[in-house]
């Protein structure tokens, strides 16, 4: 990255390194060398006051003192002179002290009450320069101090090239070591940058790896809680978004159905209506005046009217059942007894169409169910089959046992129904066979009901094909027979 964290951090650190070298160096080059020549004062000064001490105290001539002196002009590089008032020289820590003598008198003749300070000196003939101090001590004593400071610039000049080497190595193992530094340092924040890019895709399987408990590390710990957080509540979107999504199918389906319940109503009604307004009006205006005309148009009337009092009540029976509006009242009761009862009301019908009915169990059966509501979907199964049986005109009626229920099927042989149109059967109005149903009469709400009745009962119902014909089925639960 061209403006990583890493190389971010080495940059300040080399140039934060650098300018330290840069101002040592400027610091050494105008302060060193002023800075030591104020130490060999200090030194000269602290020396005249030990010689000021022993003057007074009458101990410049004794070898402890004349030991003590040589030690600490060896220490600081101090060459010394000293003579009593007779001109006799009392130490000299230099090899020639008839030189220092003289140079000592030079300085009393040059430099008259000048004594006891400190100056600074060349010897052209060593091509150097000193600091010297001299003077008068008390008890008639003099002395003479010196020490070269030439060799300061020289050491200044060293001291800063040394510095240099130093620095320049300095600089690049400290950028060696604070690349590894921040490599180890921004590692973790470049996962937690791969991590963020991740969960940028919506992708929350990646976790940050916690290690140890510094700052990056409850970073990462905030990002896995953030991460799992984001991906309940997207979950959770996701799952309302789908619940939306089906409850608009679901509105749309129901203006759908709502669409269709009205043109299907309007249409089952138009023609009862419109038979009974034209019978009714040729009535009025005595189209056909003998009895049997009138007994026919009458007839006409009564029975349109009857089919439309048999949608009505059948459309508020599957509108309460829908609604919940129906109670369901749970008894025992014999099934078996049940269908023999159906099936009894139908032989005439039966005899008429030539159509056999098969029921041959004689079982006591008995079911926990609402019994008229059972009734109504047995009499609607036997109802439809009739209304579509054919071929080898045959209806079975049959019971079986499963576990703790009893499923009860009402079979007749013709034609199948479409595969594709299996499901749609129980919608409202409804029809597989158009012409078949208006032929019957039929108004495509009984198997509507039968679906509701079976929901109120939280029981199953269904149709299938088979190889000759199709079956209607539906569950209740069994009851244990009473000894």
């Amino acid at each position: 990255m061209k403006h990583s964290i890493r190389r971010q951090i080495s940059v300040v650190f080399i140039v934060l390194f650098a300018a330290t070298m840069a101002v040592c160096l400027i610091i050494n080059t105008l302060f060193l060398e002023e800075y030591y020549k104020s130490n060999k004062r200090k030194l000269l000064q602290n020396l005249y006051g030990y010689l000021e001490d022993a003057a007074e105290s009458g101990t410049m001539e004794t070898v402890y003192f004349l030991r003590k002196i040589s030690s600490l002009c060896e220490k600081g590089n101090v060459k010394l002179f000293i003579m009593n008032s007779s001109h006799e020289i009392i130490y000299a820590s230099m090899g020639d002290s008839k030189t220092f003598q003289s140079l000592f008198f030079d300085y009393l003749i040059k430099n008259a009450g000048s004594e006891k300070t400190i100056r600074e000196s060349y010897d052209a003939v060593n091509n150097a320069e000193y600091m010297d101090m001299w003077g008068n001590l008390d008890n008639n004593y003099y002395f003479l101090m010196r020490t070269a400071v030439e060799s300061i610039r020289e050491s200044v000049v060293i001291s800063n090239r040394f510095l240099a080497y130093i620095g320049c190595t300095a600089i690049f193992l400290s950028f060696w070591v604070i690349s590894l530094t921040t490599r180890k340092l921004t590692k973790p924040l470049r996962e937690l940058v791969h991590i963020s890019e991740r969960m940028a895709r919506l992708d929350f399987e990646a976790k940050y790896n916690v290690t140890g408990q510094n700052e990056i590390d409850l970073l990462g710990v905030r990002m896995n809680l953030m991460s799992e957080s984001l991906e309940r509540t997207i979950s959770e979107l996701k799952s309302a978004n789908n619940e939306l999504q089906k409850d608009i199918e679901k509105k749309e389906e129901m203006d759908v159905m709502r669409q269709e319940f009205v043109s299907n109503v309007s249409h089952e009604l138009k023609t009862p209506i419109a038979l009974i307004q034209g019978y009714a009006e040729g009535l009025k205006e005595c189209v056909q005046e003998d009895e049997e005309s009138r007994d026919f148009y009458c007839d006409v009337i009564m029975d349109e009217a009857y089919k439309m009092n048999q949608l009505v009540k059948s459309l508020l029976t599957l509108n309460q059942l829908e609604f919940g509006n129906e109670v369901v009242s749970f008894e025992r009761f014999n099934l078996t007894a049940l269908i023999q009862n159906i099936l009894n009301s139908t032989k005439i019908l039966a005899g008429n169409q030539q159509v056999e009915v098969v029921f041959d169990d004689s079982r006591d059966i008995f079911a926990w169910a609402d019994e008229f509501k059972i009734e109504e979907v047995v009499t609607n199964y036997v109802s439809n089959a009739f209304h579509y049986v054919s071929g080898e005109n045959r209806i079975e009626i049959t019971m079986e046992e499963k576990g703790d229920a009893v499923r009860v099927s009402v079979f007749n042989t013709g034609m199948q129904i479409p595969p594709e149109e299996l499901e749609k059967v129980w919608i409202k109005f409804y029809k597989v066979d158009k012409a078949r149903t208006r032929e019957y009469g039929g108004s495509g709400i009984g198997l509507s009901i039968v679906k509701a009745i079976m929901d109120s009962h939280n029981r199953p119902c269904g149709v299938k094909n088979c190889e000759n014909g199709v079956v209607f089925w539906f569950e209740v639960e069994k009851a244990k027979m009473i000894e």
